[in-house]
């Protein structure tokens, strides 16, 4: 069985070609959320050309889609991204930050890899089942609008994912390593302000503005920063500041929140505090303010079994090797990102291990972490993704690939720069392998999938998922 896990993994090499031209054109073709039509479109195409039975608009999202092979148990699902981040157009391969299309989107995030890099896990997996004549079933799931729609929300709230017994996925990054990290639930909120237009000079009194409003509400959460718990985040966006004319009291003005904390009870909470500010600034003001929930997602519920079978076929797979033309262009990129915290530094303060710290420190300089590193022990991640409402479904586990020079921030030009390079074809190749060996694994040993079950119920003390998004939110693109 070894070995013909092997020979099912290196049908990634096999495919490479494809998954690199594939993930390319996605580059080329970036859409934001719930509007990735062409990566659709290509994921269905080539679903069909390899045998999957498609299903599109889970979830009621005309972008999200799935391709299933085999049958029985048992279920992995492959998770795949796809969507890009809006203003984030960048050239190929260049040091200096100049967009294809000035305020068009880009591939800031690297969803352009990820999705295929889960496809060609899926691949893989679906032609080990196929050569080997076993039970069971795998299935990619293309998941869009993760950058500030949780489509997978959406999707968990369809009873998308309730079969699956395992779920697999990667992100783009720094660093090869398993992700162990929980993460942040988050609600999506926008306030809308009504007031009474005037005019400022003659009949200021006659107005209602609601531009105060909305600046008496951001006063407000400033204000209530002080006084919710230290690992609560809240941002903001003025999407619409009600008019350009200073002579004309505004009658309308509009922001979007974004409220984090590490589990649903507590984004619950912030949100209530939150409403009671906004409601205080209409009050103030004699304005009306109306609230649209946008979105949600859960927090991630690390699933330590299947976190250890990541590991070990992190380790199993030969790490990318780099030419020295690909470590000088590394250099160069990382000259222009300037310093900061990187997510490698956080995987090495959270070591356990004189051990573990001497596996770190071979790497710490180079411009490409080019190995495996150890397993981290779990921590509390200060970001948010929809993976979260995955894992309260079915245990899951993510890996981060190496498809950048070190020290890069995401969501930067020079992450879009770099997403068609051969560092981030290999990386995406190797993170396919990962999740196909680590998806074989599951498939072959079906204790597997039952420990991690144990292990999930045990965390969620047996409570059931019910899904952050309200029922008569939709998808807004």
């Amino acid at each position: 069985m070894k070995e013909r896990k092997g020979e099912a993994v290196s049908e990634v090499d096999a495919i490479g070609d494809l998954l690199c031209s594939m993930s390319d054109a996605l580059w080329d073709h970036p859409q934001v959320k719930f509007r990735e039509t062409y990566a659709a479109g290509l994921f269905e195409t080539k679903l069909q050309e390899e045998g999957f039975a498609v299903k599109k608009g889970l979830g009621g999202i005309p972008t999200a889609l799935s391709g299933t092979y085999g049958s029985g148990k048992p279920v992995i699902g492959l998770l795949g991204e796809f969507d890009a981040l809006p203003g984030m157009s960048q050239e190929a391969g260049i040091l200096t930050k100049k967009p294809v299309q000035e305020g068009a989107p880009g591939h800031g995030c690297g969803h352009n890899l990820l999705g295929v890099g889960a496809f060609g896990a899926a691949i893989a997996v679906k032609r080990f089942l196929e050569k080997n004549h076993l039970p069971g079933t795998v299935i990619f799931f293309g998941c869009p609008a993760e950058e500030g729609g949780s489509g997978k929300g959406f999707m968990a709230r369809d009873h998308v994912f309730d079969d699956v017994d395992a779920a697999f996925t990667w992100h783009p990054g720094e660093v090869n390593s398993v992700s162990v990290s929980s993460t942040m639930a988050n609600y999506q909120v926008r306030y809308r302000f009504y007031g009474k237009a005037s005019h400022a000079a003659m009949a200021p009194e006659r107005g209602r503005s609601a531009l105060d409003a909305l600046e008496l509400m951001n006063v407000g959460v400033q204000f209530l920063r002080e006084h919710v718990p230290a690992d609560t985040r809240i941002h903001y966006a003025i999407t619409d500041t009600g008019g350009f004319a200073p002579g004309i009291v505004q009658d309308f003005s509009e922001a979007v929140y974004l409220m984090r904390a590490g589990s649903l009870d507590g984004v619950r909470e912030l949100y209530r505090r939150v409403n009671l500010v906004a409601q205080g600034a209409a009050t103030m003001t004699e304005t009306k303010v109306e609230e649209q929930f946008i979105k949600a997602c859960s927090n991630i519920l690390p699933s330590s079994r299947l976190n250890r079978v990541m590991q070990k076929n992190l380790e199993a797979v030969p790490a990318p090797a780099y030419s020295s033309e690909e470590l000088a262009y590394a250099r160069a990129v990382q000259k222009t990102a300037g310093s900061g915290k990187t997510y490698f530094d956080q995987l090495y303060s959270a070591c356990d291990s004189e051990k573990d710290r001497e596996r770190f420190e071979v790497q710490r300089d180079l411009p490409l972490h080019a190995g495996a590193l150890p397993l981290a022990k779990e921590s509390f991640g200060f970001v948010s993704s929809d993976v979260g409402d995955v894992s309260w479904n079915c245990p899951t586990a993510q890996i981060n690939g190496t498809t950048m020079p070190a020290g890069l921030a995401m969501h930067s030009w020079q992450v879009v720069s770099v997403g068609k390079s051969s560092i981030a074809h290999k990386g995406m190749l190797y993170a396919a392998k990962v999740m196909a060996g680590s998806a074989i694994d599951v498939l072959t040993d079906p204790s597997v999938a039952a420990e991690a079950k144990e292990e999930m119920d045990r965390r969620t003390g047996g409570k059931k998922y019910v899904c952050p998004i309200p029922e008569d939110v939709k998808p807004q693109i």
